[in-house]
């Protein structure tokens, strides 16, 4: 029997039953090292795995046979020793807005959401690195489903895949470059905290920026962390991508409540992390994510004290407009309320966008995202209990 998952250890997935190898979120040094297991020569393999790589990254091909540069021998090989298989979609919703949103399915019947936000000129897909969440912060909807385990790497960039099949967006081997791209960035804002499911994430998003792949710009992904404070440093050294921080709070004591990883790394200590923050740059700010909170952590003295907080800091600050969700413990700050914040930040000279909500008539809006059977196995009362609104 395997031990219980908690917050404070970082979870392996599941050993997949014996038989083929899914080469979906294999490295190519891992690609390589199973070719060589299998039986192909050791000068040939690096060849190997730049022409399959192409077919399943560059072109979205899943069947061995089409991949007509390698010998029909070969070939059958292949399709004996190894799969190509991403994540089931079980269900799709387009909201009026035309964010798409997919409830997949992966290995074990578990299930993760996915999200697709179409905007002018460029398309975001927010994808989860975690089944459920280890970290119970009290104003979203995925911290009251607990955590299940890790996704694997190829879990991970196997929603990246998932979407491209969505939006018919692979490229044609043959045909003509097309710059435009559908599918422009990524944000690791879906169910989990990347941070604790590190080597899986650093290895999807390693392939998802492979110049013979998918071939998404490092400055094109942001991971956004509440804080696992240890790996903020490992993140710019091992992936290189965009930071954004759930930040949320401008106390300890507010933010014990609404982010608790804060009672292990408190804002001090977080924020000590991101001035060392090896990319922070004028050019490559960090961002901090604020859901705006009605009488919690919306007021002129909170703007303030988030200014002084992060004085020194390349930043700019999102502020959220919160997404309720069924027995949710909070409400939206106010429009107005919102606005007053956003001047006062404005005003000390940082970016304070606020972000326009968008699924809600799916829930597919940011702290919105849960298991549809997780969601489905739960009263209201449930819901209300698990966020401590019970009396």
């Amino acid at each position: 029997m395997s031990a219980p998952i908690t917050q404070d250890v970082h979870t392996i997935p599941r050993k997949l039953p014996d038989g083929p190898i899914n080469l979906v979120g294999l490295t190519r040094d891992a690609m390589r090292d199973a070719l060589i297991a299998a039986g192909t020569p050791e000068k040939q393999a690096k060849m190997r795995v730049g022409q399959i790589w192409q077919w399943i990254y560059g072109w979205g091909v899943r069947d061995f046979e089409a991949m007509t540069n390698l010998s029909k021998v070969f070939r059958a090989e292949l399709a004996e020793k190894f799969v190509i298989e991403i994540p089931e979609v079980v269900s799709k919703q387009v909201s009026t807005d035309g964010t798409r949103k997919w409830l997949v399915r992966i290995a074990g019947g578990h299930e993760v959401e996915v999200v697709y936000i179409p905007e002018e000129g460029r398309g975001t897909l927010c994808i989860s690195s975690q089944v459920g969440c280890t970290l119970t912060c009290s104003f979203c909807h995925t911290g009251t489903q607990k955590l299940v385990r890790n996704l694997t790497a190829g879990e991970i960039v196997g929603q990246v895949m998932m979407a491209r099949d969505d939006l018919n967006e692979w490229p044609v081997p043959g045909a003509p470059k097309d710059e435009t791209r559908l599918l422009s960035n990524i944000v690791l804002m879906g169910m989990g905290e990347p941070l604790y499911n590190f080597e899986n994430v650093r290895d999807a998003m390693k392939i998802a920026m492979d110049a013979e792949g998918i071939q998404l710009s490092r400055r094109r992904i942001t991971l956004s962390t509440s804080g696992v404070v240890p790996e903020i440093a490992r993140t710019a050294e091992e992936i290189g991508c965009q930071l954004a921080v759930s930040f949320h709070a401008t106390t300890d004591a507010v933010r014990d409540t609404l982010v608790p990883i804060n009672k292990r790394w408190n804002i001090d200590a977080l924020l000590e992390a991101l001035r060392a923050y090896p990319k922070v740059s004028n050019s490559e700010r960090i961002t901090f994510e604020y859901v705006m909170l009605d009488g919690v952590n919306d007021s002129d003295a909170d703007a303030h004290r988030l200014v002084d907080l992060i004085r020194g800091i390349p930043a700019k600050i999102n502020l959220i407009p919160f997404n309720e969700w069924p027995g949710a413990p909070y409400k939206r700050s106010s429009n107005n309320r919102i606005r007053k914040f956003a001047d006062i930040i404005y005003k000390a000279g940082y970016a304070s966008p606020i972000r326009t909500p968008r699924g809600e008539d799916i829930m597919a809006a940011c702290g919105q995202l849960k298991s549809a059977t997780e969601r489905a196995r739960k009263s209201r009362k449930q819901i209300e209990a698990e966020a401590g609104m019970s009396s």
